[in-house]
């Protein structure tokens, strides 16, 4: 701003361990926004480091990014970011075309993740034939068919009422007992409460880290 610097992130120091189900709390300019943005390599540190399954993420390049962000991690946003004009099968098998994979694959793997979200009767569907808690449920498909290392979920219940929030954060509790980690940013205490770890920042920095019971 003019010529003060903002440090979003003031020398945080954090590690998350494979299959952990963490949520990053804190309020705005809180700093949660940018360090979600650098756990998912959609920004990369100004200073610091950040190793993702053995790979020094801050030295690489665009398209190094890029292809760290379609393999290792899987992305659920508050808005849900479906494309209007496809199914919500052909929104899922999204990341597979990047990837590469043939058709056939793209299918199978887009099926099979579609029934995991309990969606294997919708997946014709154009998104504005479903409800809010199914385009998340598609959007939690779309997040695990490159079968990630971690899924990223932004405010994942931000647009969904109660009951479908709850029947949203069940849904990331399987996909944690299925072996994945899952990192979530949220300002729900209530939401933060599914997850087995919570950190909280202010003003860029981590001020507290600690476990849920149960």
């Amino acid at each position: 701003m003019g010529s003060q610097i903002i440090h979003a992130l003031a020398g945080v120091d954090l590690e998350v361990q494979k299959n952990e189900y963490l949520a990053l709390m804190g309020p705005s300019g809180s700093g949660k926004s940018t360090l979600m943005n650098i756990l998912g390599c959609l920004d990369v540190p100004t200073s610091g480091e950040y190793i993702l399954n053995n790979q020094a993420v801050e030295n690489m390049s665009d398209d190094e990014l890029a292809h760290v962000r379609n393999k290792e991690i899987g992305f659920v946003f508050q808005t849900f970011n479906l494309l209007p004009r496809l199914s919500a099968l052909e929104n899922v098998i999204l990341p597979l075309i990047y990837a590469g994979r043939s058709k056939k694959e793209r299918i199978e793997r887009g099926e099979e993740v579609m029934g995991l979200v309990g969606l294997g009767d919708r997946m014709h569907h154009k998104p504005n034939e479903l409800s809010g808690g199914q385009r998340q449920r598609v959007a939690i498909a779309r997040a695990l068919v490159n079968k990630p290392s971690i899924i990223l979920a932004d405010e994942p219940t931000g647009n969904l009422d109660t009951k479908t929030s709850y029947e949203i954060m069940q849904i990331f509790d399987e996909i944690h007992a299925k072996g994945n980690t899952v990192i979530l940013v949220t300002h729900e205490e209530d939401i933060a409460q599914y997850a087995r770890r919570v950190v909280r920042l202010r003003d860029g920095l981590k001020e507290s880290d600690s476990f849920n019971r149960g």
